[in-house]
């Protein structure tokens, strides 16, 4: 890999929002790089396929309070300058979006750069709340790992420093340095994702919530019957689904039986300790539900005035065979 210095294709200064967006759906920023290689924890490869495609928006554009992703972005500058308190480098910000200089597909918006280090040009915050910091538990996870080898491809850098604040209390400041055997893997997987793109040819779907997602919003359903018989693998992979489904319909029902052992053991205590271990059983508390029935009965009017289609959801159902 050349470690030439990155193009810088746009002033994001000069941007409005949508056209910042538009720029980035060009190409193959860090933020998708762990996505197009089929590595990050939370979104698919088909999920950014279309996203890349213009066939559903970006996910978290519009962060609300209760998204991590807003308070990461609200808390950047702030991990930033504590990085520089911590080590005393400097940095700044690079206010553009940064092409590779020979496979345009790949993009980079970089948080900040350190100004006059010999051993370190980049750098990337991070927020992690409670739950987040779980994965950082043995060091930077994977998919930040990807980010910032894409980073150092596009850049020609040799290594980056990732700030990341933990449960709001605890900086660490970790070492990434340049890795070109794995940013050569990387640019593979990247140019075979962004061949998806240009030939408007969706990804395999990988089993996950985010590929189940994209799956709902790519095909809505109510088209007629497809023949699929000629194909025997899809046959197989019905028979073998329709295996594992019986297993675990019979799995469940042991679970159940084993469970309802144990509770009527315990009567109505919330808390059990065996020799095995401890269980919990508490009741959860009171909600509170509007009875639609009558509510549209007495006041007919008003479930008319607030009603709104909703768009039913398909259902995957294994049918018996025909005898």
């Amino acid at each position: 890999m050349s470690n030439a210095s990155a193009l810088r294709l746009v002033d994001t200064r000069t941007l409005s929002r949508e056209q910042w967006l538009e720029v980035r759906a060009g190409g193959i920023g860090s933020s998708d790089a762990a996505a197009a290689v089929g590595l990050c924890p939370y979104k698919s490869q088909l999920e950014l396929w279309m996203e890349k495609t213009g066939r559903a928006t970006k996910a978290g554009e519009h962060l609300g309070l209760d998204d991590p992703r807003y308070w990461g972005t609200l808390l950047e500058p702030f991990v930033a300058n504590a990085y520089q308190q911590k080590t005393g480098r400097k940095v700044r910000k690079v206010n553009a979006v940064l092409q590779h200089p020979s496979l345009p597909f790949m993009l980079a918006n970089i948080d900040r750069e350190v100004v006059g280090s010999p051993d370190v040009q980049i750098l990337e915050c991070k927020t992690a709340g409670e739950f987040g910091a779980r994965l950082w538990r043995d060091g930077v996870p994977e998919y930040v790992q990807l980010q910032v080898q894409h980073q150092l491809a596009v850049t020609g850098k040799q290594a980056a420093d990732v700030a990341v604040l933990l449960c709001g209390q605890t900086l660490e400041v970790f070492r990434i340095p340049r890795d070109d055997e794995a940013i050569a893997r990387l640019v593979v997987l990247e140019a075979r994702f962004w061949e998806y793109v240009e030939t408007d040819t969706p990804p395999p779907a990988d089993g996950s919530e985010s590929s189940a997602r994209a799956l709902r919003k790519l095909y809505p359903g109510g088209g007629d019957t497809v023949d699929l018989t000629g194909d025997p693998v899809l046959g197989q992979a019905l028979e073998e689904l329709r295996l594992l489904r019986d297993e675990l319909d019979a799995k469940q029902a042991t679970a159940e039986a084993l469970r309802q052992r144990i509770q009527q053991a315990m009567g109505d205590a919330s808390r059990a300790v065996l020799s095995t271990g401890e269980v919990s059983f508490k009741r959860a508390r009171d909600g509170v539900s509007i009875d639609t029935r009558q509510l549209t009965l007495d006041h007919p009017e008003l479930v008319a005035r607030y009603t709104t289609t909703r768009l039913g959801a398909r259902r995957f159902l294994i049918l018996d065979k025909p005898t």
